[in-house]
């Protein structure tokens, strides 16, 4: 009986159970169902990308386009910072606010093994969120070798309760 009731429902399929190209077709015209494609953006940059980033967008609208979402100050600091491979480039110490209105993450980039930690300013653009860390999407390694070395002079901290944006990142 089992096996009956399979032929008969294969039957029913191959005979007349998917729709022709024209009744789909009138169904789209109808508006009885609609179809929609989801183009989601890449959060890093890929190799082709590196060399067009100064000319394709600028940092602040390539963050718009990673999704920004609401995070706690308090909760960022302390993050691991990551490069492309995954190590670790520094941890998150502060968050401050530049005069012109722009905000930076400090970090303690530790340079080689861990050796000539020093301060440096990142741009909140440059970075994304990976759960309980942060990517460096768009700033390499050797920028936070050459970076300067941050000294407090007229950047305001961001309290631990305010909250910032800071784009999606995924791997």
């Amino acid at each position: 009986m089992r096996w009956e009731m399979r032929a008969i429902g294969l039957a029913i399929i191959c005979i007349g159970g998917f729709p022709t190209a024209n009744a789909a077709r009138s169904a789209v015209l109808d508006g009885t169902f609609a179809v929609a494609q989801a183009m989601i953006p890449p959060t890093g940059m890929g190799p082709e990308d590196k060399a067009m980033a100064a000319h394709d967008m600028a940092e602040a609208e390539r963050m718009q386009r990673r999704f920004p979402q609401a995070v706690r100050v308090g909760d960022l600091i302390g993050l691991p910072v990551l490069d492309d491979d995954n190590r670790t480039l520094g941890r998150v110490r502060q968050v401050v606010r530049t005069p012109q209105g722009k905000i930076k993450l400090i970090i303690a980039y530790s340079g080689l093994l861990g050796w000539g930690a020093r301060l440096v300013a990142v741009p909140i653009e440059v970075v994304g969120i990976l759960g309980r860390q942060l990517a460096s999407l768009d700033m390499p390694r050797q920028d936070y070798a050459s970076a300067p070395t941050w000294h407090n002079t007229s950047d305001t901290a961001v309290p631990n309760d305010d909250s910032i944006r800071v784009a999606l990142a995924r791997r």
